[in-house]
């Protein structure tokens, strides 16, 4: 099978492919491409939002839906809120994967982390409020600075934000939570100490432990860290 080749528009490190729609104002992408099953999903700044994802409820199969309605709710440890669905119709079918693996959607909001798909009863009247991204990448750009969001190569399961603490101290710490957490699992750790990305470069490379990115914005470090192995 040939997968198809889209090309994508990067906003501040945040993907969004050209063959989709956008409905900026309600933070989803919708998939027209087939006109009797229209595939819906959130875009990165809600994943951003929300964080990791903890519980996913969406609408049963065969649910009339309105624009604008809730498709379902996404939790999470600091979140909770509806996705709206950008037209009126049947759902179709439901994502029923990510309802056990949440996360699914923060990892892969494209392609496997899908919400639901809609059989639409008045399409060409609702397409008129969706978006090309060509078309609505400065709102997109707006809504990532208003909310701080911060794309990045895989999405971290875990967080720490280390300001104001020594670099030997937050390695520390890193390592006690390596210790408890398991293989594959990405840690996102942010820091201000000037020294940190050559001491956690080192560390990486005495503990064989992954660094999939390091990004400095301003006087902070971003970091993500890969467990590849227990020590």
């Amino acid at each position: 099978m040939v997968v198809p080749y889209f090309r994508f528009m990067i906003i501040d490190n945040c993907n969004f492919p050209d063959n989709l729609l956008y409905d900026p104002d309600n933070f989803v992408w919708v998939d027209v491409s087939n006109e009797n099953s229209i595939k819906i999903g959130i875009i990165p700044i809600l994943s951003s939002i929300a964080g990791k994802l903890q519980s996913i409820k969406l609408k049963k199969k065969g649910t009339n839906i309105e624009k604008g309605k809730s498709l379902g709710s996404l939790e999470s440890l600091k979140y909770f809120g509806i996705v709206r669905s950008p037209l009126n119709g049947k759902i179709k079918e439901i994502n029923e994967s990510i309802l056990s693996k949440p996360k699914q959607v923060n990892d892969s909001p494209y392609e496997f982390g899908w919400l639901s798909t809609i059989v639409p009863s008045n399409f060409n009247k609702d397409l008129n409020g969706l978006k090309k991204i060509g078309d609505c990448h400065i709102q997109l750009k707006s809504l990532i600075d208003e909310f701080h969001v911060r794309c990045f190569k895989a999405f971290p399961d875990y967080e720490m934000y280390e300001l104001g603490t020594e670099c030997a101290a937050t390695l520390t710490k890193l390592d006690e939570l390596l210790t408890k957490i398991d293989i594959g699992k990405i840690v996102y750790l942010a820091s201000d100490d000037i020294t940190a990305d050559l001491e956690l470069t080192r560390w990486a490379q005495e503990r064989s432990q992954s660094i999939l990115e390091i990004r400095q914005e301003g006087m902070i470090f971003h970091f993500l860290v890969k467990k590849e192995k227990n020590n």
